[in-house]
């Protein structure tokens, strides 16, 4: 990894095997200067979101820039065609685009590669001693692989000790972007109430398709019920998040769930009707009460991209509504509403997230700010 200056590669692991949530006063050396990051997949809708959002970041510094070999070899800003409303960071559209090989002069790589190679690009960094952060699938159901929601799952960072890649390297993914969205409204109902079952209808944007999309004559004027293995991938990582660390190992919660995904006509956003069985009683206040005082431990670590609140719980009966929330807290804020008694299950209420920020982007820069912040990546 020429080209970059590293304080110390070895493990942040081997020498601090027993404690991994440390000091935070311990990582401020380590934020004295930018961590030089890379964006695998950057000319993709993901990887546009990435690049603008850490443009302006002040724990991170993009110092290179991979794609697919059609854009090789020339400047960013004539291999993408940028979507992004702000214009494109002048410091990036002057990068050569290169090959998303181990050879990058930085020590995070954010990728958002397709899936299609994804898997095997991401292991190679992180056996080159890369601290890689996955908005890809492929990785997410491995068993020594955490699948983080820094608010919901701190804990399970501590798998990382079994995966023992070289010179400090590791593999963190994010859920589905519909599974952060759920996960944030339903941690707080797990830690006060606990969670038996939960059933989901989930109206997601065309954005999270990708570019370019669902065509207009599919989508406009329509809602499409189905999306390729989503209901799948939403009933299997669930319960991950919402698992804990037990033992040497993540043990998934013994909940059940239930999802049904459509695609609609939203640009952004992710809408989601849920419905929950509790564990122990309580009242619609006391659901409420639950959203707005949740204070997970990461809060305390002051974390650059972390919403304030986490969670928005709205009174008005058409709230929230994807035109107008889904940029709260700059699209990192979880919003819901309309909490009522389910004459089915216990309770139902309605959720949204803004899929590209929080659910995929965003996610993934606030998963970095913990690593950095917890004193676990060393450059």
């Amino acid at each position: 990894m020429s080209g970059i200056d590293f304080l110390d590669e070895s493990s942040a692991l081997d020498r601090d095997p027993d404690r991994l949530i440390r000091d935070v006063k311990s990582s401020e050396l380590y934020l004295r200067r930018k961590v030089p990051v890379g964006v695998l997949g950057a000319t993709g809708g993901v990887g546009q979101k990435l690049v603008e959002l850490l443009a302006r970041h002040p724990w991170m510094e993009v110092t290179c820039i991979a794609a697919s070999e059609k854009s090789q070899g020339i400047p960013y800003k004539e291999a993408v065609t940028w979507r992004e409303l702000s214009p494109i960071p002048e410091h990036t559209a002057k990068m050569q685009v290169r090959a998303p090989t181990p050879d990058l002069p930085c020590k995070i790589v954010f990728s958002a590669l397709d899936s299609s190679i994804a898997g095997d690009v991401e292991k190679a960094f992180s056996e080159k001693g890369y601290v890689v952060i996955s908005c890809a699938k492929n990785h997410r159901m491995d068993e020594n692989v955490p699948m983080l929601v820094p608010e919901i799952n701190m804990d399970q960072l501590e798998i990382l000790k079994t995966q023992k890649f070289p010179n400090g390297g590791m593999l963190i993914t994010k859920p589905n972007c519909s599974v952060i969205g759920l996960c944030l409204a339903l941690r707080p109902l797990q830690l006060e109430f606990g969670l038996e079952a939960v059933h989901v209808v989930t109206m997601q944007s065309i954005s999270g398709a990708g570019f370019p999309g669902v065509p207009s004559m599919s989508v406009l004027d329509n809602v499409i019920p189905y999306i390729a293995d989503e209901e799948e991938r939403i009933e299997r990582e669930t319960p991950k998040v919402l698992g804990s660390f037990q033992n040497g190992k993540i043990v998934f919660s013994d909940m059940k769930i239930s999802a049904q995904c459509t695609r609609v006509p939203v640009n952004e956003g992710h809408l989601e009707a849920v419905s929950v069985k509790l564990k122990n009683p309580c009242k619609p206040e006391d659901i409420i009460r639950a959203w707005r005082e949740f204070s997970p431990p990461c809060v305390e670590l002051d974390l650059f991209s972390s919403p304030n609140p986490i969670i928005t719980y709205f009174e008005e009966n058409d709230y929230p509504q994807p035109k107008l929330h889904k940029n709260l807290q700059k699209g990192m804020g979880t919003a819901v509403g309309r909490v009522k008694k389910d004459p089915i299950l216990d309770y139902k209420f309605f959720v949204l997230s803004n899929n590209m920020v929080r659910g995929a982007a965003g996610g993934a820069i606030l998963t970095a700010e913990l690593l950095i912040k917890q004193g676990l990546v060393f450059w």
